[in-house]
């Protein structure tokens, strides 16, 4: 499974390109905001920053809800960098755009999926990535993961291509969950990664073998 953060926020992409499980980055117009990048120019100065740092897969989403302007706004992201991929929202026109684009090569992330319908309309239009969000149903007390189980049947049952990109994680149990129920990808907060790391009895374990070692090494 790939692993994305989820932010803007270059010195937190650092850390989790140096901790080596890195794969990618997702941002969108919050996140960008959240780091007080505004302005066209800042904004793609600021991708092609992050596009610096990692190895392939930044998710640059665009802004515009109509099928020309989707395309214009996309093709020119998508000529910032070969790692870019255009993050197009679940709408009818962003739909027919994710169509236009994939028959161009340029790669797309459907964003904003919060149905198994939606995701398969995004699929047949030929998109690279679908990405449900998978906190903010649980939020209004819906089953996020099921979800992510429901697009797994469908595109395992047709062999669609698109991979699946577990979108707003809370934190590691939503990880481990994606993982076992065959999420091709998750973003998550820095937050949500390195929590994977934590576990109580490898801090006391550690504590121990490394207090056994002194008493051996008499210090």
């Amino acid at each position: 499974m790939k692993f994305f953060i989820d932010t803007a926020n270059l010195d937190q992409i650092k850390e989790a390109q140096d901790l080596g499980v890195l794969d990618g980055v997702t941002t969108n117009p919050s996140l960008m905001a959240k780091e007080g990048i505004t302005g066209d120019e800042n904004v793609i100065a600021h991708y092609k920053a992050i596009c610096a740092i990692v190895d392939d897969n930044v998710s640059a989403e665009v802004i515009s809800t109509t099928y020309d302007e989707i395309i214009k706004e996309g093709e020119a992201l998508a000529k910032l960098d070969p790692k870019i991929v255009v993050k197009v929202p679940m709408i009818k026109d962003g739909v027919k755009a994710i169509k236009y684009l994939s028959s161009k090569g340029i790669r797309t992330n459907c964003t904003l999926i919060f149905s198994p319908g939606q995701a398969l309309l995004a699929a047949k239009a030929g998109a690279s990535y679908v990405s449900p969000f998978l906190g903010r149903l649980d939020d209004i007390s819906t089953d996020g993961l099921q979800l992510i189980e429901d697009i797994r049947l469908i595109f395992d049952n047709y062999g669609y291509p698109t991979e699946i990109l577990a979108a707003s994680i809370r934190g590691p149990l939503h990880i481990v969950s994606c993982a076992k129920l065959g999420a091709d990808v998750i973003t998550a907060p820095l937050s949500a990664i390195t929590a994977l790391l934590k576990h109580p009895l490898t801090d006391s374990g550690l504590a121990t073998f490394l207090a056994d070692h002194a008493k051996a090494s008499g210090k």
